[in-house]
């Protein structure tokens, strides 16, 4: 798994490349939360290189996607989401939870 995080002024985007699994998930928490830790809360997260995410790289979404929203400091979106693990988010109920982009800077600009 290789993470790239590219700061913006509105928003930081998180590039991720490869698979999230059970044995890379806690590297991607990590980066999540380094950016929640330097004060930004907008994120927008580029999956169109991702070819794996289990329950794991969903949780860290899931976490992330709390702590940034928590005081409503901001959130975070899902940019370029591969068709099978959109299909495993909406199994998971978790469509509802992220907004979807088809566009970084579209993502990056909502904020």
């Amino acid at each position: 798994m290789e993470i790239t995080t590219q700061e913006f002024k509105h928003g930081d985007l998180v590039a991720v490349k490869g698979r999230v699994d059970s044995a890379t998930a806690p590297d991607f928490t990590k980066a999540l939360e380094k950016i929640n830790e330097a004060g930004r809360f907008k994120i927008a997260v580029d999956m169109s290189e991702l070819e794996y995410m289990s329950s794991a790289g969903f949780r860290a979404l899931l976490a992330s996607q709390r702590n940034c929203k928590k005081y409503n400091r901001g959130e975070l979106v899902l940019v370029k989401v591969p068709e099978r693990i959109r299909e495993a988010l909406e199994l998971a109920g978790f469509t509802e939870l992220f907004k979807t982009f088809d566009d970084p800077i579209e993502a990056v600009g909502n904020f």
